[in-house]
């Protein structure tokens, strides 16, 4: 177990090292100093729980990528896209990652493995988008992850390059000026930042943000929604606001994933579909993410909406709106 943990945070440590003989635990001075300052909303995102050993309902790999992957690193579900593992290091380790099987215990990811991912991209003239994933992608050498964007990039069918990361909001100080610039050479490129509550926007985190934007990469969020972190409208609505304002466009509310040793973090769906009522109408559109269920199995990500729509027939639709009253909406004739 490390040592330095803030003294706010409560901790049983024989509890803890049961459980980070199973699931690594990784947590940098950064998150330390901010689960220090601001409790539990940081703290359960990083810190073990003994509750994570008695988990009988979640999967290893609930999202099955270990067999839609044709090649090591490489998971190719939908036709068009392919998500390309590229780093085995994260920030710090979230407790309930999707990958929680493979962090902090990961093989190197050579080489050999990153050459035969861009080949197979480039084998297959259907792949028109590549989502750069790991780990975290933006803990690579610059020069290393230059070379990644650069081969994907020369790859002729390949229209849109996505990277998904922790860092900014994580370990944000990574994020410099020369990063971005470097980054700016293989716009359009699209960024999408983990980020769970309003308490991790820091001045840190603001800094690393701007750094991107103005080199004009484009910012989404990515939210996972946690029983007792960040499950009701009022704490979702403060952070989408935030985001926007730092011209970072909410993107997805993921009902937390069905893995092994994270059923108490998971909520029931009718919580996201609350939230996602609860926004509509009191916050911009553009502050509104698409609350989506990743179903188990490889099915894929699924949209989940309020049902908006009452009744639909012939002459007339009948709608509801954001505050409840209903509507009639004219149908053209057939």
């Amino acid at each position: 177990m490390p040592s330095g943990l803030p003294n706010n945070i409560s901790i049983n440590i024989e509890e803890a090292e049961q459980v980070v003989k199973l699931y690594p635990m990784q947590v940098n001075p950064y998150i330390l100093k901010l689960a220090e300052q601001c409790g539990p909303s940081i703290a359960r995102q990083f810190i073990p729980d003994i509750r994570e050993l008695s988990d009988e309902k979640g999967m290893e790999d609930p999202l099955a990528e270990e067999r839609d992957s044709p090649v090591p690193g490489i998971t190719h579900r939908y036709p068009d896209r392919v998500l390309f593992l590229v780093s085995n290091i994260c920030p710090s380790i979230c407790r309930f990652c999707t990958r929680k099987r493979k962090v902090g215990k990961w093989k190197p990811i050579t080489r050999k493995q990153i050459e035969n991912g861009i080949s197979y991209i480039k084998s297959n003239s259907e792949i028109k988008d590549v989502l750069l994933s790991g780990g975290d992608p933006l803990l690579l050498d610059d020069d290393y992850l230059e070379y990644i964007l650069n081969a994907v990039r020369n790859i002729s069918h390949v229209e849109i390059i996505r990277i998904g990361t922790r860092t900014v909001t994580a370990l944000p100080q990574r994020i410099t000026n020369k990063l971005a610039v470097m980054l700016k050479k293989y716009n359009p490129l699209f960024v999408n930042i983990h980020i769970n509550h309003a308490d991790e926007i820091t001045s840190d985190m603001k800094r690393a943000a701007g750094f991107l934007i103005d080199n004009g990469i484009v910012l989404g969020s990515q939210t996972v929604l946690l029983r007792g972190i960040n499950d009701n409208s009022e704490q979702m609505i403060k952070l989408m606001r935030e985001l926007v304002k730092l011209r970072i466009r909410p993107y997805y509310l993921l009902h937390a994933d069905l893995v092994k040793g994270t059923e108490h973090f998971r909520t029931r769906i009718e919580t996201g579909i609350s939230i996602i009522e609860n926004m509509r109408g009191y916050i911009s559109g553009m502050a509104n993410p698409q609350y989506v269920i990743d179903l188990p199995g490889g099915g894929g990500k699924v949209p989940v909406v309020p049902d908006y729509l009452k009744h639909l027939h012939g002459e007339n639709a009948e709608i509801r709106n954001y505050a409840g009253d209903l509507y009639i909406y004219p149908q053209p004739e057939n």
